[in-house]
């Protein structure tokens, strides 16, 4: 009898140590697959991430190549411009320079004739 219930005892301990196992187990696996769901769900984080920066480092690129053209182009209509200023001030000064020569050529018109008026008439002394 002592023998029997040692035996019972042995196995219902192997059951339970067999029991503890195959849980043990099962929790192993479903830690594992827990691990790799949220592995996966961080890699499409992750993934997305990287793709959102490939596209922001290509826009970045894009944007520093059109400011460099823009500065160009504005150095440009700058230049046009300025040169379009001194184009109006030298206008200017022709301008004035016309205005000068005519005022000179009106004065030397009347010399002529105020001289001219004054030797076709005889003298009268």
């Amino acid at each position: 009898m002592l023998s029997r219930l040692l035996k019972e005892h042995q196995t219902k301990q192997n059951e339970r140590k067999e029991l503890q196992e195959r849980r043990r187990r099962e929790a192993i696996t479903a830690a594992t697959c827990l691990t790799e769901a949220l592995v996966d769900h961080l890699n499409v984080g992750v993934a997305q991430a990287y793709v959102n920066q490939r596209k922001l480092d290509h826009e970045v690129k894009t944007l520093q190549v059109q400011a460099s053209q823009f500065s160009k182009q504005t150095a440009q209509w700058i230049s046009m411009v300025e040169n379009f200023n001194q184009a109006l001030k030298e206008i200017g000064d022709v301008e004035n320079w016309a205005r000068s020569i005519e005022m000179d050529m009106r004065t030397i018109a009347t010399a002529l004739e105020y001289v001219h008026k004054g030797s076709g008439q005889p003298a009268s002394s």
